[in-house]
């Protein structure tokens, strides 16, 4: 039997340090300095982060990860879904990512619905009703782009999976079983996180064994679920509430890691998780170094714990 120590790899990435998808201070950080860190506390791989906070030249980001000895995992590229004209969108983000990540052997790029301000303004509270939902000619559109953004990753070589996001169309269990009943054609896998998952009000142990078949890759983020309801009440957009700070330090927060990683050894995942939290620039009370190896410490115990019990 393989030692579950060795089934699950940790990565990190840029957001755990405040970069957000759009060039602003947070993007003055050293990313030299970030990736140091990484390997500091730990960890073996990192995401991208948004495109053009780490290089985008590979002769110049590849040798930067290999004396680090950090793998390159993947890219978060956002897209409406919903739109018509969203297709062409699409393919030009995603081939302009492509290059970079397939000329440093990435194997993922993590598609996601872009966020809008009318989801903005009901994330965590979404009607089960489905009346602030797509239509079903919308969700007709979204297989097509999927299907589109599907072919082209694998012309480059990468895995395509999807990240259900809070503040998005695609953000509820609901949703997110309706998105793969949409796309079931077209091979895509599920990016689960964590976090976004218990924000839109789904249970991660719960949609991970749902969706066992398609889990390719997991981000790991922890929430306060006081801080949510409270964020609930005040009708809270996604950015107030990470600026509340309802993203906390792995094991700080309210998610059940360990009934969740239970989930993932019985079903036999293997592979990598990006241990993350979403924070607001230059606002954190742990520096992100500190945060970031603190969250690994307690991953790796709590995977540490199973194994154990399992020998026992």
């Amino acid at each position: 039997m393989v030692d579950i120590r060795n089934r699950f790899l940790f990565a990190c990435a840029p957001d755990s340090w405040g970069v957000l998808d759009y060039p602003g201070p947070s993007w003055n950080q050293s990313y030299e300095s970030m990736l140091d860190q990484m390997v500091e506390a730990g960890y073996t791989g990192t995401e991208l982060g948004p495109y053009g906070f780490f290089p985008t030249d590979p002769e110049i980001l590849k040798p930067q990860l290999e004396k680090r000895k950090l793998k390159l995992l993947g890219s978060f590229v956002p897209v409406v879904l919903s739109d018509e004209a969203s297709g062409a969108v699409a393919m030009e983000r995603i081939r302009k990512v492509g290059h970079l990540l397939s000329s440093l052997n990435a194997p993922f790029l993590v598609l996601a619905d872009d966020q809008s301000n009318d989801r903005n303004h009901i994330s965590g509270r979404v009607p089960k009703s489905g009346e602030a939902g797509l239509t079903a000619a919308q969700w007709k559109n979204v297989g097509k782009v999927v299907e589109q953004a599907a072919k082209v990753s694998s012309d480059f070589g990468l895995n395509l999976v999807f990240h259900p996001h809070v503040a998005t169309y695609i953000e509820t269990p609901q949703e997110c079983e309706r998105f793969f009943h949409e796309t079931s054609h077209t091979g895509v896998g599920l990016c689960l996180d964590t976090g976004h998952c218990e924000y839109g009000g789904g249970n991660c142990a719960v949609e991970a064994d749902k969706f066992k078949s398609v889990l390719r890759l997991v981000h790991i983020k922890d929430l306060d679920k006081r801080i949510l309801e409270q964020a609930r009440k005040k009708k809270s957009t996604f950015e107030e509430a990470i600026k509340g700070r309802i993203f906390t330090i792995v094991g700080e927060g309210s998610i059940d890691f360990p009934e969740f990683f239970r989930v993932l050894e019985k079903n036999n995942y293997a592979g990598w998780m990006v241990i993350e939290q979403d924070v607001k620039f230059d606002e954190t009370v742990v520096p992100p170094a500190e945060s970031v190896a603190a969250s690994l410490r307690y991953s790796r115990g709590v995977v540490e714990e199973l194994r154990s019990a399992r020998a026992s």
